[in-house]
């Protein structure tokens, strides 16, 4: 399991023009579920998000997580996050994985964030063309792999 995740002053996502999604100061996570991931990938992924300390405290140090400010969480599916890229100029997507397997374990993602402690988790539609819009903080951007944590 991939994810980027960006430290947003607001962000929100948009389907044929409908606004989805939105959330106030917090992360927007683009998530991307690989072929052979599992829940528990899931679960390291919602517990390192919801815990990452990249909010400033009145040191302006990063020391805060989304929990310590509040803050929210708006998540997107993005499975050109799993691309290789080894050969040529064009991406293979086969990494990634299919559909169903990557909605549920999308969905449960989501549903572990919340059991983590974060009050508000917005999502895009799984699988649609969607827009979105940030407005970042810092910018500060943070990628994970579930792959250096070596989940099983």
């Amino acid at each position: 399991m991939k994810a980027v995740i960006q430290r947003v002053k607001s962000s929100s996502v948009k389907v044929d023009g409908e606004t989805v999604g939105k959330i106030g100061q917090g992360f927007l996570v683009l998530l991307g579920v690989m072929e052979g991931d599992a829940k528990a990938h899931a679960e390291i992924m919602a517990a390192k998000t919801a815990n990452l300390r990249i909010f400033c405290d009145e040191n302006d140090k990063m020391n805060k997580s989304v929990l310590d400010i509040g803050g929210e969480i708006l998540v997107v599916s993005q499975f050109t996050l799993c691309a290789d890229v080894k050969k040529g100029n064009r991406p293979s997507f086969t990494p990634s994985a299919p559909p169903e397997e990557a909605e549920k374990l999308y969905e449960y993602y989501m549903e572990c964030l919340k059991n983590n402690g974060v009050r508000n988790v917005e999502h895009g539609i799984f699988g649609a063309e969607m827009e979105v819009s940030i407005i970042n903080d810092g910018p500060v951007t943070i990628l994970y792999d579930t792959d250096i944590w070596h989940v099983k």
